[in-house]
This record gives structure tokens, C-alpha cells and sequence, in this order.
């Protein structure tokens, strides 16, 4: 699955030991490069550098969440959390979608991205997001909170997942009430709405 594939290139590659001394950053402007070189490197191509850029760009994923994790003084994670909104729904809480989270190859297994999912709904918490979605593995993010089948819930996603794998499509509510309060089917950004995205 394509956005899957974004959301849980990381994921997918269990941490088997703990990499100390990461700093985690809101990125600006300037970091963009080493946003382009993560992206590239621990994918092994463009395409999801593109639509990370695609969205950093994207005026319907504001407010974005955007954070980099360092390693003496190298850029070697990022994730990526872009606005999204529930479909006719006429007072739109905040949420966001969680795409994509990407480490280089020579720092998984380490920690990395647990640290970078965990330090970004901290964040989106205190700025007062109420429900975080991701397409990924059905195994690695509920470590971290999220629960499978979001459809199931009563959140389908902005394009059909295939029933063998509607449990990578996931939600974690950062309030206590989100899960009860809300229904509907979740639009993305713009740039992310295209169905190649959402299909494998």
C-alpha cells in the first residue's frame, strides 16, 4: 500500500537496540535539505522526498507538524503530520494524519521512529489536536497508541482500503471523549488525495 509504505518504512523494521542522545527539532525553512536527504535515503528513492515536499507546500495541510531527529549533529529522521478534516462536518475539530515518518537505513532498528511518533503527538496534544490517523503497519503503531480499523470506528478513509488490510488504516484519540464525539470520513490534504496513495 503506497501511503502505508510512507507512514511505515520505519515501522516495519523493529528496534532491537536504543540509540541514545537524539534530539528531536521543529524543523523551519532551513532545514528542508535534510528533510530531501532522509526522506531520499531511507526510502531509496524520490518519490516520498515529492510528496513530503508536495505537502510542507500545501496550504490545506496547515497547521503541519514537522520534526527532525539529529544524531550528532546529523539529520537522521523525520515525520511528517499534515491537517486533516471529517467530511461535511460543520465544526471541524483539529486532526491530523500521520505521513510520512522515514529513517535512514543505517539508524533503524534503533529507536528512532518510536521517538518520533511519541514527541509528535505530544505535540499535536498540547496544540490541541484531537484525533491523529496513519495508514501502516498493523503491528508497529499501536505500540504508540493507535488502534486498528479506523473504519470500523466510524472513520473510513479519504479512499477504500482493501478488507485484507482495513486494519492499517489506524486512530488514536488524544482526548478522552474523541473516539465517542465524532463520525465521519476523513479528507486529506490535497496533495496526499490522489488514489495511487491509498492503494497497494
Amino acid at each position: 500500500m503506497y501511503l502505508a509504505d510512507y507512514a511505515c518504512r520505519v515501522p516495519i523494521t523493529f528496534a532491537t537496540m536504543t540509540l541514545t542522545n537524539i534530539q528531536i527539532k521543529e524543523t523551519n525553512d532551513n532545514d528542508f535539505k535534510d528533510i530531501m536527504e532522509v526522506e531520499t535515503k531511507a526510502f531509496g528513492g524520490p518519490d516520498e522526498a515529492k510528496l513530503t515536499a508536495d505537502l510542507l507546500s500545501d496550504p490545506s495541510a496547515e497547521p503541519v507538524l514537522s520534526l527532525l531527529a539529529f544524531h550528532e549533529g546529523e539529520a537522521i529522521g523525520h515525520i511528517l503530520f499534515t491537517r486533516a478534516y471529517i467530511d461535511e462536518m460543520e465544526n471541524q475539530p483539529m486532526i491530523h494524519i500521520l505521513a510520512p515518518l522515514a529513517v535512514k537505513p543505517n539508524y533503524q532498528k534503533q529507536g528512532v521512529g518510536g521517538k518520533l511518533i511519541e514527541a509528535g503527538l505530544e505535540i499535536l496534544k498540547e496544540r490541541g489536536t484531537e484525533l491523529v490517523f496513519v495508514l501502516g503497519h498493523i503491528d508497529y503503531y499501536p505500540r504508540y497508541g493507535f488502534i486498528n480499523d479506523a473504519k470500523n470506528l466510524g472513520f473510513p478513509a479519504p479512499y477504500s482500503i482493501p478488507e485484507e488490510v482495513k486494519d492499517a488504516w489506524m486512530i488514536q484519540s488524544l482526548v478522552s471523549d474523541g473516539l465517542k464525539k465524532y463520525r465521519g470520513e476523513i479528507r486529506c490534504a490535497d496533495a496526499m488525495n490522489k488514489e495511487e496513495y491509498w492503494r497497494e
